[in-house]
C-alpha cells in the first residue's frame, strides 16, 4: 500500500504492477484441446465454407441458448448487418448511445439512421418511456443492448414493439451465458447478435452469431453471409463473404468448455471487489439484478468525483500509471463521435443518463487471468489513491511542459499499450499533462 503521494508512479515512484493488468484480456483456451481441434481441421482439409466443426459450433451455441437456429459469421459487427439486413428494416433504428461504435455503425454503414435513445441508471441499458419519445412514422425497429451483460427491459421493449409494429432486435455482444430471467440472453426478440471476439467471455478469438427462432430469418442470415449462393453457384439475393471459418469455430467450442467455470470466477471476482471497495467513500460497485443471471465479464465501477475527491479520468490515468489499464467504456458517446455528432436527427430525446454514465463510470481488469491477491492489491492501490487525492490532483493538473504526450518514462510505459481505445484522447490529454510533472 502506498504510504505517500510521491510512492505513485505519477510522481516517479515504482509502479504497482510492472506486468500491466488490462481490463478484457483473452481468456485462455485449453491448449491440448485446442491444438487436438486445430489437427482434425487440419486433417479434414476443409478450413471454411460451412464446415464440419462450424456446424457443430452452431449446434452447441443453440443447445446454450435454447434457440432454434444459429447463424455463425467472421465478426459480431458482419452479426448485426446480417441480422439487420435480413429484417428487411428501413428508416430509422432506435439505440443506445452507450455501446460499442459498432453498434452504430453498423447501421449507418448500410444507409439506416440510428436514433439514440437514453438509458436505465441501474442497468444502463434501454429506458423504454425515452424509447418510445423516440418513435416517428421512419422507424422500423428497436435495437437493444444487454451492456454489461444486463438483460434490457425485454418485456417493455416488446410491448412497444408491438404497440408500433416495429421489429424488436438486441446486440448480445456482452450477453453469452446471462439470461432475462429463466430465459437465456439469445432466445429474445425477432433475432439477436453475438460477438465472439477475444475480449468475450466465450470467444472463437474473431467471430460472431445470429441467433433467433424465425425460421424465414435464418435462411436469409445464411444466404447473406455467403453471397447469397445456394448450391454451387445460383445466387438467390444479395449477399456478402460473413463466413466463420474451421479454426475459428474450433477455438469457439474450445472455449465453450471454460464458460461454466470462467462465470463462477467471474462472479467470485466480482464480490471480492465488491468486499474490498465497499469502504471506499465515492466508489460503487455496479452490481447486477439478482433477477436475472450475469457472466460477470465485467466490473463496471461508479465514481463520485465530489466524494472522492478525484474524476473518474483522472482515477484511470493514475491507475494505469500504475499497470492497471482499467478502461472508460463507452466514452465519450455514439451520439458525440463522427459522423453523430452535431446531427439532431440522431438525438431526439436528452440523454441526461447517458450523459452522466459515459463520465462517471470505469471498468476494472477482471476474468481468468485475474486472482484474488490482484484484487486486493488494485483495491489497495484504490483506498491509497482516495487518501492522496489532493496531492495527486495537484500533480495531474500541474503545467504542462514540452514533452511527448506518450513518453515512455517515468513509470507511464502502460499509457502506450492500446492505441486503438475509445477513450484514448482522454489518456493522451492526461498524460500529456502528467509526464510534463514528472520530468521536472
Amino acid at each position: 500500500m502506498k504510504q505517500s503521494f510521491t510512492d505513485f508512479a505519477v510522481c516517479g515512484g515504482v509502479p504497482e504492477f510492472t506486468a500491466p493488468l488490462v481490463v478484457g484480456r483473452p481468456n485462455e483456451l485449453p491448449r491440448e484441446s485446442f491444438l487436438a481441434k486445430i489437427e482434425a481441421v487440419l486433417d479434414s482439409g476443409h478450413l471454411t465454407n460451412g464446415g464440419p466443426m462450424v456446424a457443430e459450433f452452431e449446434r452447441q451455441i443453440a443447445e446454450w441458448l435454447d434457440v432454434k437456429h444459429v447463424v455463425a459469421v467472421c465478426n459480431g459487427t458482419a452479426a448485426l448487418q446480417i441480422m439487420i439486413m435480413a429484417c428487411n428494416l428501413s428508416g430509422e433504428v432506435i439505440i443506445p448511445s452507450m455501446t460499442f461504435i459498432a453498434t452504430a455503425h453498423a447501421l449507418q454503414w448500410i444507409g439506416l439512421t440510428p436514433v439514440f435513445a437514453d438509458i436505465d441508471p441501474e442497468t444502463h441499458t434501454l429506458q423504454p418511456d425515452s424509447v418510445e419519445r423516440c418513435i416517428t412514422q421512419r422507424t422500423s425497429a428497436i435495437l437493444g443492448v444487454h451492456l454489461w451483460g444486463n438483460p434490457c427491459d425485454v418485456d417493455e421493449l416488446s410491448l412497444l414493439a408491438h404497440q408500433h409494429d416495429l421489429k424488436l432486435l438486441f446486440d448480445a455482444s456482452h450477453g453469452f451465458g446471462c439470461s432475462y430471467g429463466m430465459r437465456p440472453i439469445g432466445s429474445l426478440g425477432d433475432a439477436e447478435a453475438f460477438s465472439f471476439h477475444a475480449t468475450k467471455v466465450m470467444h472463437s478469438v474473431e467471430g460472431g452469431a445470429v441467433v433467433t427462432n424465425n425460421d424465414t430469418i435464418a435462411e436469409r442470415c445464411r444466404l447473406m453471409r455467403n453471397f447469397g449462393i445456394t448450391g454451387l453457384t445460383q445466387i438467390e439475393s444479395l449477399g456478402i463473404n460473413a463466413k466463420m471459418s474451421e479454426l475459428s469455430a474450433a477455438a469457439g467450442l474450445t472455449s465453450l468448455e471454460t464458460v461454466p467455470q470462467l462465470i463462477r470466477h467471474n462472479a467470485n471476482n466480482l464480490a471480492l471487489y465488491q468486499l474490498h471497495l465497499q469502504h471506499i467513500n465515492g466508489l460503487t460497485v455496479c452490481l447486477p439484478s439478482e433477477k436475472h443471471s450475469s457472466n460477470g465479464n465485467y466490473v463496471v465501477i461508479r465514481v463520485d468525483e465530489n466524494r472522492f475527491g478525484l474524476s473518474r479520468d483522472e482515477i484511470v490515468l493514475i491507475l494505469r500509471t500504475e499497470g492497471v489499464f482499467a478502461r472508460a467504456y463507452f466514452s465519450p458517446g455514439c451520439h458525440n463521435a463522427p459522423p453523430y455528432a452535431g446531427n439532431p436527427i440522431h438525438t431526439p430525446v436528452k440523454l441526461q443518463t447517458t450523459e452522466g454514465l459515459l463520465t462517471t463510470i470505469m471498468q476494472l481488469p477482471t476474468g481468468g487471468t485475474v486472482n484474488e491477491l490482484e484484487i486486493k492489491r488494485i483495491s489497495e492501490l484504490l483506498t491509497s489513491i482516495k487518501q492522496q487525492a489532493p496531492h495527486l490532483r495537484q500533480i495531474i493538473q500541474a503545467p504542462n511542459a514540452n514533452r511527448h504526450p506518450l513518453d515512455n518514462s517515468a513509470g507511464s510505459k502502460t499509457l502506450v499499450h492500446e492505441p486503438h481505445s475509445t477513450d484514448q484522447l482522454v489518456t493522451r490529454h492526461l498524460a500529456h499533462r502528467v509526464l510534463s510533472t514528472t520530468a521536472q
